[in-house]
Parts: C-alpha cells; structure tokens; sequence
C-alpha cells in the first residue's frame, strides 16, 4: 500500500548527533512531500524545543510533542490534543524519584509555549546541566528566560497537572527508578525510557496513561483520513515502539539499541549520523 505519511522522531532519527537535519534527509522529505505525503514531527522534546524544527520544514501538521500529551499546531499555537499527568499521579511520581535521589524536570504550560520547570539538580548529572543551557540557549536570552524556570521547590510549585514529569540520571539509577514507579504506580502512569547506553545517560518521562507517540499518530491518522498500512514510522529509542508498531512500515535507526533493532517486523535503516532517514525515505516512497 501506498505510504501517505512519515511519523518521523526528531533526536537520534531525524537530527544527526549535532542536532541538525542533514542535506540529504531534507531533499527526501521536500521530495515526498511533493509527492502528497504528509509529515508529522512526533517526539519525546516538549512543544517549545520542537515547534522551531516544525516551522524550519514547513509543516502543516500538528507537532505531537511530549510523547504524545500534546499535540499542536506549531504556527498559530492552537491545541489539539493534551492528556495532562494527573496531579495525585505527578505528586507521586515526584516523591518516588526524590526517594530516589534523582534530578526531576517539570514540563508545563500547555496552552501556550511551554516551560520547563524545576528546583535543584545534583551536580554529577553533567548531561542534565547540559539540557538545561542549551534549553535556554535555543531560543535566545528573554524567550530562554520563559522557557527555563527554576523554583524553590517543585512540591509547592505542583498545585496543578503538569503536561509531564522526568527523571534523567545514569542508566542502572534509572533503570531502577523506572521499575520502582511500575511497581508502585502502574496503570495510573506511564512511564517512557530513552536511553543512551554510550553517554551512560537515561531519560524516563512519566506521562498520562493514554499518552504515547502510537496514540498521538493515530489521532493524525483519524484526522486525515490514512489507514495504519499508509504510516511509515521512524524511531531510535524505546519511547518510539508503540509509533513504530503502530506503522504499517515501522522503521529503527541503526543507531537504536540492539534489542529494539531486534524486533521482528521492524526494517532496519542506516543510523542518525548516516542519513538513515533518506534511505528510508528513498526505499520505502520514492524508489
């Protein structure tokens, strides 16, 4: 069946490791598009760090952001979906990954551009301090301002849901601290690993429960009228598998963890570094 849209991830798939768009990766989209196949950005980054990427493209089609909690039209700002944390489930969630020691992340503000809130960050965490520069950095010094809020405590901030929680830190302190709110919390969130085995980094959203990127692609899909057989996915992390089997044709960089490149009916690509999306693209659409 004809592929009529590309539910593309943003960082380690469409981004290379410079968190730029390769030449070639822009020709094979421009050119699908020419074609009469939508695009759809569809990521793990809040709204605010991912709607400049969308406006770069030219995209009509609401960003899905936040791992599929909200969902918005990068242009005018109108919001299309939004599936906030519970605030009982945020105020837990919160007070496991404190027991845990580990640094939290408040994503907020979905009506308009978003900030990111928190309190304190430990000093180890050198990639989080490196997020939260480069956050502020990307969107210049008064808008970087509004965009990264730090507060005396996010406990007292957390009168309200939030879009979203995260947790960042090394990879085995995350992985238990992704087991202990499974554990203890378990329908009434979800909880969405991306993982950088090299950079012994992990960062764990904890979303509402019917959030996820699959979810955010099929509310698309419904709207404009494609069948799940019309969806090409692509996707490096495991926040990306709900999308990727959601797809008629689910596509992992080669650059994913192995066990996610090992799942059968997944098609392999090159990596984020090698133009793995314009190979894709040019197989799957264009050859």
């Amino acid at each position: 069946m004809t592929i009529r849209l590309i539910a593309i991830d943003l960082d380690g798939t469409l981004l290379d490791p410079h968190g730029k768009i390769s030449q070639r990766n822009r020709v094979a989209l421009d050119t699908a598009r020419e074609r009469g196949v939508q695009v759809a950005l569809v990521t793990g980054r809040r709204f605010r760090d991912s709607q400049p990427i969308a406006l770069e493209l030219g995209l009509d089609i609401p960003v899905i952001a936040h791992n599929g909690a909200l969902t918005k039209h990068a242009r005018t700002l109108e919001t299309v979906a939004v599936l906030p944390l519970p605030l009982s489930a945020a105020r837990e969630a919160l007070s496991i990954g404190r027991r845990m020691s580990a640094d939290a992340l408040l994503s907020d503000d979905p009506s308009g551009l978003g900030v990111l809130v928190y309190d304190r960050l430990s000093g180890d965490n050198a990639a989080v301090h490196k997020y939260i520069a480069w956050a502020r950095r990307i969107h210049g010094d008064e808008e970087g301002k509004e965009s990264v809020r730090q507060v005396a405590s996010l406990e007292d901030y957390l009168d309200h849901e939030p879009v979203h929680l995260a947790f960042s830190g090394r990879c085995a302190r995350m992985k238990e601290l992704e087991s202990a709110v499974n554990s203890e919390m378990g329908s009434r969130v979800k909880v969405l690993a991306t993982v950088y085995p090299e950079q012994d980094f992990t960062l764990v959203d904890i979303v509402n429960p019917a959030a996820s990127k699959g979810s955010g692609v099929a509310a698309v899909a419904v709207e404009l009228g494609i069948e799940r057989d019309e969806i090409m996915a692509l996707g490096d992390n495991y926040n990306d598998l709900e999308m990727l089997l959601f797809a008629g044709t689910g596509v992992v960089m080669a650059n994913a963890p192995p066990s996610l490149r090992e799942i059968q009916g997944l098609y392999p690509t090159a990596s984020n570094k090698d133009d793995g999306v314009a190979l894709a693209i040019e197989q799957f659409i264009l050859d």
